[in-house]
């Protein structure tokens, strides 16, 4: 029976928006960061946006208590603790690769493991599942870095990306390049749906040799849509569990 390795994006994928730019806006430096903005990397941007908030009293706290009120589609919470708590498991590692601080992570959801350099995440998740069974990766993302995990994927893995984004894109791009069974989706009630589908699947069908998905192929005709995504979850969203 394979081990099943669930790998999460966090920014626009977990979340319907990018957390940095969250704390920008809702903590009121906004001014300050689009003043630096052509002028600083993006990393050194955020390092000087969190010496401006320390500059007018905020805290780390101050920060905690904004990224907890960023909206998660209650469907992908329920997917997310649906892997973790199923039968199945302990064989589904849930981990989160993010582009951002490990506060937000740290804050938000408090992962027992947690590796920022992307390029080597895969490597590193595969060498910390222990056994010698084989494992089958599900990866699920929407950016440009997430595309050098899906080249680490194989046959019989999962490659999730969210259609229009750059990740969807880059794989619309090089097709060849890409072993791994594509399932795309839209917003986080897709997500969140096509998650709990596989999960219960490979509960229900665990001996069995079929796919335990049900694969659609990707759709790169329909690039006509805002590579940054609608803002697709604000009509049936709940605050982050505390």
């Amino acid at each position: 029976m394979a081990k099943v390795v669930m790998v999460f994006d966090f920014d626009k994928t977990i979340i319907d928006c990018d957390s940095d730019n969250w704390v920008v806006e809702h903590l009121g430096v906004n001014e300050v960061f689009s003043q630096l903005l052509p002028t600083l990397s993006w990393n050194h941007l955020m390092d000087r946006m969190m010496m401006e908030l320390h500059s007018r009293g905020k805290t780390t706290q101050d920060i905690a208590d904004c990224l907890k009120q960023i909206p998660l589609h209650p469907r992908i919470i329920s997917a997310i603790k649906s892997a973790h708590a199923s039968g199945y498991h302990p064989y589904c590692y849930v981990n989160f690769v993010p582009l951002i601080s490990v506060l937000t992570v740290t804050i938000w959801l408090k992962p027992e493991r947690c590796d920022l350099r992307i390029g080597l995440v895969m490597e590193s998740i595969r060498k910390s599942i222990p056994g010698d069974a084989d494992k089958l990766f599900i990866y699920v993302g929407d950016g440009t870095p997430d595309f050098c995990a899906a080249l680490q994927l194989g046959g019989t893995d999962i490659l999730m990306p969210r259609k229009n984004f750059p990740f969807w894109e880059l794989i619309c791009n090089n097709p060849m390049l890409i072993k791994a069974n594509i399932q795309e989706w839209n917003d986080g009630m897709e997500l969140g749906t096509i998650l709990l589908n596989v999960s219960n699947t490979m509960i229900t069908d665990q001996n069995s040799n079929e796919r335990p998905d049900a694969l659609i192929p990707v759709d790169c005709k329909s690039q006509t849509a805002s590579i940054s995504g609608p803002d697709v979850y604000n009509r049936n969203v709940l605050p982050v569990p505390q």
